[in-house]
C-alpha cells in the first residue's frame, strides 16, 4: 500500500480496532459474537444538522421560492 509516497507492507500496518457503544458502555466490535457483528455491519449512519443551520439544498430551495 502506498500513501503520500510512503510504501507500507501489510506486516508493517497496524490493525484498526472499531469500538461502538452498547447498552451504555463501549466495546470493541471484534468482541461481538457473529450475530451481533452482522447486526453492527447492517447499521445505517446518519448525521444531524445543528439547529438553525441550513443545508445548501435548503438555501437553494428558499432562493428559488423567493
Amino acid at each position: 500500500m502506498t500513501v503520500n509516497g510512503i510504501e507500507l507492507k501489510d506486516e508493517e500496518r497496524t490493525r484498526c480496532e472499531v469500538w461502538t457503544r452498547v447498552m451504555g458502555y463501549h466495546r470493541p466490535v471484534s468482541a461481538f459474537n457473529a450475530g451481533k457483528q452482522s447486526e453492527h455491519s447492517d447499521r445505517v449512519s446518519f448525521s444531524e444538522q445543528p439547529s438553525g443551520v441550513q443545508t445548501q439544498r435548503a438555501r437553494r430551495r428558499q432562493a428559488e421560492a423567493a
